[in-house]
């Protein structure tokens, strides 16, 4: 999945008990869709992670920012039914 957007709001840098970082945050996403012939505009948040190498990279982000990103959708943890993007590549723009 590739999303381009503006980060609204971003958490601390934390680790897991094994040591692995995680950088949680929000992003703005708007744009104009063909869907079936006929221009949809897209305006929506969407909370996205990166975990490792990628979230270190990443924690120089601050809010504001614009951002394009590629990774994948899950769920937040095991037990949860929330989807949220996993990022596994960005650029900031």
């Amino acid at each position: 999945m590739r999303l381009s957007g503006e980060v609204v709001g971003r958490e601390a840098l934390r680790h897991t008990p094994a040591g692995i970082p995680i950088l949680a945050f929000a992003l703005k996403h708007h744009s104009t869709q063909n869907e079936a012939g006929t221009p949809r505009q897209l305006d929506f948040e969407m909370d996205a992670m990166a975990v490792g190498e990628t979230a270190q990279r990443m924690n120089a982000m601050q809010a504001g920012q614009k951002i394009r990103l590629r990774g994948f959708l899950a769920s937040r943890g095991r037990l949860s039914t929330r989807v949220v993007l996993h990022v596994t590549q960005f650029e900031f723009e």
